[in-house]
C-alpha cells in the first residue's frame, strides 16, 4: 500500500469512527494516551458498534463506487448508523424482557 492509499484509507476510517464514535482515531489517541499506547478506539467499542461499523464498511465502499461525496456519504452513514443501532438494541432489549 502507497502512502497515498494508507492516507485515504484513514480518512475513510475517521470517517466511519465520527459517525459510530462522534471523534476521529486521532482525537480519542489525544484524549486516552495511555491507552492508546497499546489500544485502539475500535477495541473499546460494543459487539453492536463493531456490527454496524461492518456493515458501514460496506455501505461506504459502495457510495465511493458511485462517486458520492464525503459529504453526502457521512450524512447517509450516520442515519444508516442510527437505524441499524437502533434495531440491534431494540432486539437486544426484546431479548433481555424475554428471558426475565
Amino acid at each position: 500500500m502507497t502512502s497515498l492509499e494508507w492516507l485515504a484509507y484513514a480518512e475513510e476510517a475517521d470517517i466511519l469512527n465520527v459517525v459510530i464514535f462522534g471523534f476521529t482515531a486521532k482525537a480519542w489517541r489525544d484524549a486516552n494516551p495511555e491507552l492508546a499506547k497499546k489500544y485502539n478506539v475500535r477495541d473499546f467499542a460494543a459487539i453492536n458498534e463493531l456490527t454496524v461499523l461492518s456493515n458501514l464498511e460496506t455501505h461506504n465502499a459502495q457510495m465511493i463506487r458511485e462517486g458520492k461525496s464525503k459529504v453526502e456519504r457521512f450524512g447517509t452513514l450516520k442515519e444508516i448508523a442510527k437505524y441499524q443501532l437502533d434495531i440491534l438494541e431494540s432486539a437486544e432489549r426484546l431479548r433481555l424482557e424475554i428471558s426475565e
